[in-house]
């Protein structure tokens, strides 16, 4: 590149998303590569998007060895954003102590999920009811070899009734006490601040809710007491739908803000009320929210963009197993015909450094990444 990057104007909202990605910094000139996350992914330059106060939207491709310059003759406010995004960027994640386990995130994890549900859209009906065969299901993912355990009682797809949190309770406790027990690490899935507080009781280490905590008044200061760490999810409705009120963005030349720096903005509002409420940025996990009131225009670009969102600054989660986004793209596959779509995905979610895929194929997935972290200790290995 011989021109200097273009510079985006004041008052514009920036956005920056690493781009030329090398297996290893090994070989490259010095400053010539960054890493990401702390992850096994190095990337050599950012492209750096923007839309401006008019709406008006730009980019430019910056080589991380130009980026101090780029930064520093960028305004102020925007400059301090442009640091802020790439101490983001390149923070290491650092490790969640949970009782005798430790979840690091140098390299990326498996996450099973275990629906006590009749209703969920992929395995519902399969465990309701049996909390002995549910906890066997668990125990089978954790010698396969996940990392993190996910139990919801209540399914969140479209058009799925809520649920009662009594209900929900008396769904997972029973699993989640007996999962407990094997040192497997379990997340509680769900909106509910009563659920939270039974599942954390019953032994649960993460909460998982797909509304980042904004359905249950309750739900932000629950997690702020118990000092857990909490997976924000992304979606655009609050209530009991967490489908409804669709997510609407403007993907043409005319301009505005587009689906990822929408889902971008709404999750860094979220930590940045967390963080007010008590709750340490080392806690904290991210997820788009795949499917959950997007097209799948804007699943697909969430996707294609997704290293953006470790500007965050924050492990990322990835959910997009067997979901209607597989479907679309692959000839209308019924949902026990997508293990191989939900494979392509989860691969490439950790080619974009993401921490953790929930998954429901716990053997395959966890396989794939077992190959996918070989071929990246090889790379940096042989230089």
């Amino acid at each position: 590149m011989t021109d200097f990057p273009v510079l985006p104007p004041a008052g514009a909202r920036l956005y920056l998303r690493p781009i030329w990605f090398a297996d290893t910094p090994v070989g490259l000139p010095d400053g010539a590569a960054l890493r990401l996350a702390g992850g096994l992914i190095w990337f050599q330059g950012v492209e750096a998007l923007w839309i401006g106060a008019d709406g008006v939207r730009g980019k430019a491709q910056v080589p991380v060895g130009m980026l101090a310059d780029w930064q520093a003759r960028l305004p102020d406010a925007l400059g301090e954003r442009a640091a802020s995004l790439i101490a983001g960027l390149t923070a290491v994640r650092p490790a969640l102590e949970l009782g005798e386990r430790v979840l690091r995130f140098d390299a990326p994890h498996v996450m099973g999920i275990l629906n006590m549900t009749p209703d969920s859209f992929s395995d519902g009906g399969k465990l309701i009811g049996d909390p002995e065969k549910a906890a066997d299901s668990g125990f089978t993912m954790q010698v396969a070899g996940v990392s993190i355990v996910d139990i919801g009682g209540e399914s969140t797809r479209p058009g799925a009734q809520p649920v009662w949190e009594g209900d929900e309770i008396a769904r997972v406790v029973p699993v989640i006490e007996r999962l407990a027990k094997s040192g497997v690490i379990i997340s509680a899935d769900t909106r509910k601040a009563a659920v939270m507080e039974a599942a954390l009781a019953a032994g649960a280490h993460i909460v998982n809710d797909v509304t980042g905590l904004t359905h249950d008044p309750r739900a932000l200061d629950v997690v702020a007491a118990a000092g857990c760490p909490v997976i924000l999810m992304h979606t655009p409705s609050a209530g009991e739908d967490p489908h409804g009120g669709a997510v609407t963005y403007k993907g043409d030349a005319v301009g505005g803000p587009t689906i990822d720096a929408i889902v971008f903005d709404w999750l860094e509002a979220r930590i940045a009320v967390c963080l007010a409420a008590g709750i340490s940025r080392s806690r904290i996990i991210v997820d788009p929210g795949i499917g959950f009131g997007k097209a799948l225009a804007d699943d697909t670009r969430i996707l294609n963009n997704l290293a953006l969102f470790q500007g965050l600054g924050v492990p990322l989660l990835f959910g997009a197993s067997r979901k209607r986004m597989v479907g679309a793209l692959s000839n209308a596959a019924p949902v026990e015909e997508r293990l191989g779509g939900s494979l392509a995905l989860a691969m490439r979610a950790f080619d974009n450094a993401a921490q953790i895929v929930r998954v429901h194929d716990v053997p395959e997935t966890v396989q794939a990444a077992r190959v996918w972290r070989g071929l990246r200790d090889a790379a940096l290995v042989a230089g």
